[in-house]
């Protein structure tokens, strides 16, 4: 999941880079370089925030479904 996030940013970034850059190359490179970075830091970001919630959610059920096998 964290990969798809990427790799669509990443791309929606470059195509924005591109079409904005009107094809001077060493500009396009040095935008979709910065762009990309950035992209990868967001989704970095949000990936993490995921597997955060993800553990928190997992650890609330273990914690329930151990509290239902103490009733019985």
């Amino acid at each position: 999941m964290k990969n798809l996030f990427k790799f669509g940013f990443l791309g929606l970034a470059l195509t924005v880079a591109v079409a904005s850059c009107n094809n001077a190359e060493t500009k396009t490179e040095a935008a979709a370089d910065s762009v990309a970075d950035q992209v990868e830091a967001t989704t970095d970001s949000i990936a993490d925030s995921l597997e955060n919630v993800a553990d928190s959610v997992k650890a609330k059920g273990d914690s329930i479904a151990d509290s239902l096998k103490n009733v019985q």
